[in-house]
């Protein structure tokens, strides 16, 4: 019996590095067993596709962080969010034993949608669904919209995780207005 050789994470890291390498913009590396890469929205679906060819381990989650845009309080050091400025990041984890490879990418809140990958990963339509009632993103082919988290009758365009998400109560009232 032939014994297949353990890469090591850095080793995994590299050959992860090298699938991806003619879409990254620029990367990072938090930790030994980590690589972090900036690419750019339209490009999620190649590399997905060559992370699934080459093997390389498999779609662990897909994070979304809110990051909205802040202005000064006149006269005071208060900051306040500015409405509807800002983006939504996307983190795309993929794992291979220790390795974590992230593929990082920013939407803004004014076109906050990227392609699906659910025709590559089926079972990334259950992170695709939560980041798009949450935080609002639009996946563009995802096979379906049906609410995941929320209720039903949860209000259109209303997203729980946004940091401008005061409460039902209060957006209601600013709707109103």
């Amino acid at each position: 019996m032939v014994k297949k050789k353990v890469l090591t994470p850095e080793e995994l890291l590299q050959a992860g590095k090298e699938a991806l390498q003619s879409w990254i913009l620029s990367e990072n590396t938090p930790e030994n067993n980590r690589l972090d890469v900036v690419i750019q929205t339209a490009e999620i679906k190649n590399c997905v596709r060559a992370l699934v060819n080459a093997k390389w381990g498999y779609l662990s989650a897909i994070t979304a962080l809110d990051s909205p845009e802040y202005t000064l309080v006149e006269g005071s050091n208060d900051k306040v969010i500015v409405p509807d400025k800002g983006n939504v990041e996307l983190l795309y984890h993929f794992c291979n034993g220790a390795a974590i490879i992230t593929m990082r990418m920013k939407l803004p809140y004014a076109n906050a949608a990227i392609d699906s990958i659910c025709e590559v990963i089926p079972s990334a339509t259950l992170y695709e669904r939560e980041a798009s009632e949450l935080l609002g993103v639009d996946f563009i082919g995802t096979p379906s919209t049906e609410h995941l988290l929320l209720p039903d009758e949860w209000p259109v365009n209303v997203y729980p995780l946004r940091k401008s998400f005061t409460g039902l109560e209060k957006q209601n009232k600013v709707e109103e207005k």
